[in-house]
């Protein structure tokens, strides 16, 4: 047996979209991939809007904690996908890395974080499919 894909979302916070994917990833993926996630410059906690939009959708990520973004973390995962921390990323050869464009939730309003969490949603989906032939 393979070993399980692992993924690894970075935001510069990992306090709201990096963590929304990990949960959705999570959720979707059932445990057929190891989920990571970390931020280049962690907040105190996660965004509690984002915990709202997520509990929407029947994912509790209330007990997620912002973590700090490690060289071994990014080491030990296939795929790393960031969103908008542009060069804090360390990069490895042999990974698979993508930039997914979307708006920062800090700050804003369930309806924007609602969007936000459902792009990540399709985009989570279509990581699934690529992962798991």
């Amino acid at each position: 047996m393979a070993e399980k894909p692992s993924v690894l979302f970075v935001c510069v916070h990992n306090a709201g979209r990096s963590q929304m994917a990990a949960g959705w990833l999570t959720h979707l993926a059932a445990g057929r991939i190891v989920v990571r996630s970390a931020g280049s410059a962690p907040a105190d906690q996660v965004n509690p809007v984002a915990i709202e939009a997520m509990r929407e959708v029947g994912i509790d990520i209330t007990s997620e904690q912002p973590k700090v973004l490690t060289v071994d973390a990014v080491e030990a995962s296939d795929a790393v996908i960031t969103m908008g921390c542009g060069d804090a990323c360390p990069v490895f050869p042999g990974k698979r890395y993508e930039d997914w464009k979307l708006d920062d939730p800090a700050g804003q309003g369930i309806e924007m974080v609602r969007q936000v969490r459902d792009e990540i949603r399709t985009r989570v989906e279509k990581l699934i499919a690529e992962l798991i032939s």
